[in-house]
C-alpha cells in the first residue's frame, strides 16, 4: 500500500477492466498502432536493416525490432518534489495487461517475463530542474510490445495521484497541523474519487510522519475512503437549512436528534449571512437540550447534542452582517479573519448570558470554548498560511477545489522514456536526446509473484 506499510495494493482493491485496457480501449491510439506494428514485424521476422545516427559501428543490424526488449522509466519534473502515489494501481495494470493476444485471439500474459522496479507510495521525489537527474518511481525492463499501450493508463495514475496528494501535502503543512478535511468530490466526475481519496490519504500519513502529528483523514464520500478503508463523513449542506426554513438552530436540533452519536455535529451558520447570531442561537439551544439531558440523568443522550463545531462558508462576494466596512472593502469579503475571531469571541463569552445557576457555569463555559471553528470556501495553501501567520482561531479547514490545482506550480505530469535497449546481452543507453537513465535508490525490486502473496500485499491480509 505505501511506505507506511510496506505493502502493496492489488487488483482485489482496484478492480480494473482487464479486458479492456489490454486491448488498449484506455490508451493513446497510437501506441495501439505501434503495437500492432511491432507485433506484424515480429511474425514477419523483420530485422534493423539501416543504420543508427548513434554508430557503434553497425551493432544495431540485424537486430528484431518487433521483439526489441527495452528498459523504460517513468517519472515526473514536478518542482521542488513531489509526492507519489498510484504506484501500486500502475503496477496492477502491468500485472494483468502485459502481454499479447495470439492467432486464437487469447490474451497471453508475460508479466512473468518482465523485470520491474518500483517505489512505494508515500515517498517524494526530488526535482531541482535539470531533465538529465530526474528520479524515477517505475523501472521496467521487457519486450516493449507486451506493455506499449499501458503507458497513457500508468502515466494517467501516476500524474492524477501524485498531484493530488503533493497538493495535499502543501496544504497540510501551510495549516500547521491542523485538520484539512478533503472536499473536492463535487469538482470533478464520480470515477475519480478512490484514487483521489487514497492520495489524500497518503498524504496525511506522510505529514504526519514527518512532523510527529496524528492527523486523521476526513474524506467527504465513502468512495473516498474505498481504497485504504476510511467511512465517508459529513454535517449539514445548505439545502437542508432551506428544508426548515432558513431556521439554521431548528435544523441543528433535528440533526443532533436523529443522527448516531459519532458523527459530529458542525452547524453550518452563514445561510442568513449572519455568522455570529447563528452561532450564538445554534450554541444557546444545543446546550440547553444538552443541560435538560444531563439533567434528567441521560448522559449519552446528553452527549447528542454536544455541538462539536461552526462552520463559516460565507460566498467570496458577501460581506458578514457582523462586520462593518473597514480599509480595503474586499477584505471583509467571505470567509475572512475578522469574521472568524469574531465568531470566535462571541462563543467564548456566550454562556455568560444564559442566566445559569452558579452549578452549571464552569460547564456552560468550557461547552462554548469547546466548539471548534470549521473554515471553507476559497482555502487553498496561500489562504491558509495567511490565516496562520496572522493567528486566526480556525480550528479546522474545508478544502476543494485547490487540492486539484493543475497549474505551472502545481503540474505533476509523468512521463515515460525507453532509456536503454538490450542488444545481446548488453543494455545499451538509447535515451532521447535530452534524457538519460536514472537512478533512484527509493527502486525496489517487485517479486513477480508479488499481487498473490499475503506478505506483500495489505488487500490480501
Amino acid at each position: 500500500m505505501s511506505i507506511f506499510n510496506g505493502k502493496r495494493l492489488t487488483n482485489v482493491t482496484f478492480k480494473l477492466d482487464i479486458e479492456r485496457m489490454r486491448r488498449g480501449w484506455y490508451s493513446d491510439k497510437y501506441f495501439e498502432n505501434v503495437g500492432n506494428m511491432l507485433a506484424t514485424l515480429s511474425k514477419q521476422g523483420y530485422t534493423f536493416q539501416s543504420s543508427s545516427p548513434r554508430g557503434l559501428d553497425g551493432r544495431f543490424k540485424g537486430l528484431p525490432v518487433g521483439d526489441m526488449q527495452v528498459e523504460m522509466q517513468w517519472f515526473t519534473r514536478r518542482k521542488p518534489a513531489a509526492l507519489v502515489a498510484g504506484v501500486d494501481k500502475a503496477l496492477s495494470m502491468l500485472y494483468h495487461c502485459t502481454g499479447y493476444f495470439d492467432e486464437n485471439g487469447e490474451f497471453v500474459e508475460t508479466w512473468d517475463q518482465l523485470e520491474v522496479e518500483a517505489v512505494q507510495d508515500g515517498v517524494f521525489v526530488r526535482y531541482e530542474g535539470d531533465p538529465l537527474n530526474v528520479q524515477p518511481v517505475l523501472k521496467v525492463r521487457g519486450v516493449y510490445r507486451h506493455f506499449a499501450m499501458l503507458e497513457t493508463p500508468t502515466l494517467g495514475i501516476l500524474s492524477r495521484a501524485s498531484r493530488i496528494a503533493t497538493n495535499v501535502y502543501n496544504t497540510l503543512v501551510a495549516a500547521r497541523g491542523k485538520p484539512v478535511l478533503f472536499f473536492p468530490a463535487r469538482f470533478d466526475v464520480h470515477e475519480v474519487q478512490a484514487a483521489d481519496g487514497y492520495a489524500y490519504d497518503i498524504a496525511v500519513q506522510r505529514y504526519n510522519m514527518d512532523y510527529d502529528r496524528h492527523l486523521r483523514s476526513f474524506v467527504s464520500t465513502d468512495a473516498q475512503g474505498d481504497w485504504w478503508g476510511g467511512p465517508g463523513g459529513g454535517t449539514v449542506p445548505h439545502a437542508v437549512i432551506a428544508c426548515f426554513f432558513a431556521n439554521t438552530t431548528e435544523a441543528m436540533l433535528c440533526f443532533a436528534a436523529t443522527q448516531p452519536p459519532h458523527v459530529p455535529r458542525i452547524a453550518l451558520v452563514d445561510f442568513n449571512n449572519d455568522c455570529v447570531g447563528t452561532s450564538l442561537a445554534v450554541a444557546k439551544a444545543m446546550f440547553e437540550r444538552y443541560r435538560d439531558l444531563k439533567a434528567a440523568g441521560q448522559d449519552q443522550e446528553a452527549e447528542k447534542f454536544r455541538l462539536f463545531g461552526v462552520r463559516l462558508d460565507t460566498s467570496s462576494d458577501v460581506r458578514d452582517v457582523a462586520l462593518e466596512p473597514m480599509g480595503d472593502p474586499t477584505l471583509d469579503l467571505g470567509v475572512n479573519p475578522r469574521l472568524v475571531v469574531a465568531v470566535r469571541k462571541a462563543l467564548d463569552r456566550a454562556w455568560e448570558s444564559w442566566d445559569l445557576p452558579a452549578a452549571w457555569q464552569e460547564e456552560a463555559r468550557n461547552y462554548c470554548r469547546g466548539i471548534r471553528i470549521v473554515v471553507s470556501g476559497g482555502f487553498n495553501p496561500e489562504k491558509i498560511a495567511r490565516f496562520e501567520r496572522l493567528g486566526v482561531p480556525a480550528d479546522i479547514y474545508g478544502v476543494g477545489s485547490s487540492l486539484m490545482a493543475n497549474d505551472s506550480k502545481t503540474n505533476t505530469d509523468f512521463t515515460a522514456d525507453v532509456v536503454r535497449i538490450k542488444v545481446g546481452d548488453e543494455w545499451v543507453d538509447m535515451a532521447k536526446v535530452g534524457r538519460r537513465a536514472c537512478d533512484n535508490p527509493d527502486l525496489e525490486p517487485v517479486p513477480v509473484d508479488y499481487a498473490t502473496r499475503k506478505d506483500c500485499c495489505a488487500d490480501l491480509e
